[in-house]
């Protein structure tokens, strides 16, 4: 199982990191040891300004490999929710120095994933909403119709260079208003009103 997350796949997300809005999408990986269940999340001691990026999360249900765009609904079929942690202070110093970024995105614990629902449950794929409260208080609202590369179009693109495989991931890409999570904070993510993950960070 590997984890593929998609990077500024929303404009105003993108905006808000003072960073250029993509023309094909951008993907970056993050190991099996990045996943994690429901329950507590404990800041590592190397960051000192831990982000959240709330995504919603296609499952990967069966081996693909350049996989046209037409067809790429049928290579998954649960959707849930889950959360990109990142270091930004790590990959600030990272970026600064023109050196890969992982070790602020990929490390243990980094991916927390809530329930994955049969995609037929949620309705119109093209207008999911989804939403994070820290605290309960919103904190992320989005919704699929904004992204800029479609589902369809993301599974289509990452097939290209990496073959999917059956309980694969992928976390579609964030909206704006990322921000610093600290000890205490209690996360809760929701699809369309409903609750798909708590998080208690420590």
């Amino acid at each position: 199982m590997k984890i593929i997350c998609i990077g500024r796949n929303y404009a105003e997300h993108a905006k808000e990191m003072n960073s250029a809005v993509p023309t094909e999408p951008v993907f970056f990986m993050k190991p099996d040891t990045a996943l994690l269940k429901e329950g507590d999340f404990y800041i590592p001691e190397f960051t000192k300004d831990l982000h959240h990026e709330i995504e919603l999360v296609l499952k990967i249900c069966k081996v693909g490999k350049h996989i046209e765009e037409q067809f790429a609904h049928k290579y998954y079929d649960e959707i849930g929710l889950g959360i990109d942690f990142t270091a930004r202070d790590i990959q600030a110093k990272c970026k600064e120095k023109g050196l890969p970024w992982e070790k602020a995105k990929a490390f243990d614990n980094s991916a927390p994933l809530g329930k994955m629902v049969k995609k037929e449950e949620l309705g119109d794929l093209n207008s999911i909403n989804f939403e994070l409260k820290i605290n309960g208080e919103s904190r992320q609202i989005g919704n699929s119709k904004d992204l800029i590369f479609s589902f369809d179009k993301v599974v289509s693109y990452v097939s290209q260079f990496v073959t999917l495989k059956q309980g694969d991931l992928i976390y579609t890409g964030t909206p704006e208003g990322v921000g610093p999570v600290k000890i205490g904070d209690k996360m809760e993510g929701f699809i369309n009103g409903v609750s798909f993950l708590t998080l208690n960070v420590k």
